[in-house]
């Protein structure tokens, strides 16, 4: 079971990381990343989907371990 779940997390951040069209900027990024250019915009969006996955990934592994001690502790 633990294999399958962390299998699946890490295909999931492959996908996301893979993926040809995200949108990971606010406002004032995309006006900027506008007036940089096509290279340098893709740059700046890939950078920070790089920067989000870190606190996304310890979110969800302090998710999982709290979910599966509370499973754990009911039964």
């Amino acid at each position: 079971m633990r294999r399958k779940v962390l299998i699946l997390i890490f295909s999931f951040f492959l996908l996301q990381s893979l993926s040809v069209e995200l949108s990971a900027q606010c406002s004032v990024c995309t006006k900027t990343a506008q007036q940089m250019g096509e290279q340098p915009a893709k740059g700046m969006n890939s950078g920070i989907i790089y920067l989000a996955a870190m606190p996304l990934a310890l979110v969800g592994f302090i998710s999982f371990r709290w979910w599966k001690n509370n499973k754990d502790a009911q039964t």
